[in-house]
C-alpha cells in the first residue's frame, strides 16, 4: 500500500445532529477516525465514484434509522437552523 504524506488543519464544521451522529458511527464500525471517513467520502465524491460497497450503505440505513436521520441527497442545501 502506498502511503501519501499530508498536511492536515484543524476546522470547526457545524453538521446536522443526527448526521454527524451516523458518521462517527460509520467511522468507528469502518474502523477510521472522522476526518479520514470525510476525507475519503470527499474524494470518491470528487471523481464521481461511489464512497460505499452495498453492504456498507446497508449499515448506513440502520445508522440512520438507529438515530432517526430522516435526510436524504435531495435535503442538500436547504436546511435551515431551527434555533
Amino acid at each position: 500500500m502506498v502511503t501519501t504524506a499530508v498536511v492536515r488543519t484543524q476546522t470547526g464544521v457545524r453538521i446536522e445532529s443526527s448526521l454527524l451522529k451516523v458518521l462517527k458511527s460509520l467511522a468507528e464500525y469502518t474502523n477510521l477516525t472522522l476526518g479520514d471517513l470525510l476525507e475519503g467520502i470527499v474524494l470518491h465524491a470528487f471523481e464521481g465514484k461511489a464512497p460505499f460497497s452495498p453492504a456498507t450503505l446497508d449499515t448506513i440505513l440502520q445508522l440512520k434509522a438507529d438515530y432517526g436521520c430522516e435526510l436524504t441527497a435531495a435535503d442538500s442545501h436547504q436546511l435551515v437552523e431551527s434555533n
